[in-house]
């Protein structure tokens, strides 16, 4: 059975703080831990209300002085956002404080609006353009410092910090395929180009020092419960938050409401079924189909799997569930 791992938004519920979503976002980091998942990944948003992972090195390191074995890392950097110098320093830091644990999935997106990208860069001249240049620089700097080299990462450089390519599209598909490099896709929340990227990236794969042959982790949300409806109400939230989105009131984390999608205009149906069609929700016996069917459309090397759900206890009590579900398909 292939592993699960865990992508972590840092949700801020509604009438919440960012304090206390970092402490349900360690707690649940723990959790994970015990049940076995792999990794546990956080992701770089900003000026976005209800995610709390926007200094997301520093989030890593929490989550990472707070457990013992369990991966953690990024998924991910937006690379255009910052120097390749700095994320190298920071992720070689990282690595320092905890050998062997530490991932870096990088992407070329701003993770936010273009009003911030300008407020975080200054000026967007290099911006996604670079992207492709960027990534080898920031891989260079992870190697072993050669006689007169003028620029080190120091911590950084010598780590093993495996390095992961982001994308929503055909473009990390590719770029991820001609590095040699560990490609991870947002089916979670982009799946419309998802086995197109795919074919894209098995096909024109070509082996590096870091990886011999092709892996894919996939995103799918999981809302798991001790029955359907009340996974599916659970689900509600992260409908309500997509459709605030895409509308352009971005907020916290909604609270579940019953039977959301039924009043949905046809519009914001549409929105849903196509952007969240990756989505496992329901009990036990729900969850473990829906994930064996995913596993096999796809052939999926590792699922990185995510659940914004407004209850901290329903949340855990979802992994654990899909964790169950796990080892039952396993046998």
């Amino acid at each position: 059975m292939i592993p699960l791992s865990v992508l972590d938004l840092a949700p801020i519920a509604e009438g919440g703080t960012a304090s206390q979503s970092l402490a349900h976002t360690l707690d649940l980091a723990r959790h994970a831990e015990r049940l076995g998942y792999r990794r546990y990944w956080l992701a770089e948003h900003h000026n976005m209300p209800g995610i709390a992972s926007a200094a997301t090195a520093v989030v890593i390191g929490h989550v990472a002085a707070g457990t013992r074995s369990i991966r953690v890392g990024a998924g991910g950097i937006m690379l255009p956002n910052h120097a390749p110098l700095v994320i190298a320093e920071q992720f070689g830091t990282l690595a320092a404080l905890h050998p062997g644990r530490i991932d870096l999935g990088i992407g070329r997106a701003p993770g936010t609006d273009m009003n911030t990208a300008r407020a975080l860069r200054r000026n967007l001249e290099a911006g996604v353009d670079s992207f492709p240049q960027d990534v080898v620089e920031l891989i260079n700097y992870f190697a072993p410092a050669e006689a007169g080299q003028r620029v080190r990462a120091v911590p950084g450089e010598g780590q093993e910090v495996p390095v992961w390519i982001l994308g929503s599209s055909l473009y990390g598909a590719q770029l991820a395929a001609i590095l040699g490099l560990p490609y991870a896709f947002a089916s979670h929340f982009a799946p419309a180009e998802m086995e197109h990227a795919l074919e894209v990236y098995r096909s024109r794969f070509k082996p590096s020092e870091r990886l011999q042959k092709p892996y894919v982790m996939l995103g799918l949300n999981v809302f798991a419960a001790e029955t359907d409806e009340e996974a599916k109400f659970h689900f509600s939230s992260l409908q309500q938050a997509f459709v605030n989105l895409r509308s352009g009131r971005p907020g916290q984390l909604p609270a579940p409401v019953k039977n959301y999608d039924a009043d949905l205009d046809p519009v914001a149906k549409s929105v849903l079924a196509s952007a969240l069609s990756c989505a496992v929700v329901g009990s036990l016996q729900t969850v473990k189909e829906g994930l064996e069917a995913f596993i096999k459309r796809t052939g999926a090397d590792e699922l990185m799997v995510t659940a914004q759900i407004f209850d901290h206890a329903a949340r855990v009590r979802s992994f654990e569930i899909l964790a169950e579900a796990h080892r039952q398909l396993a046998g």
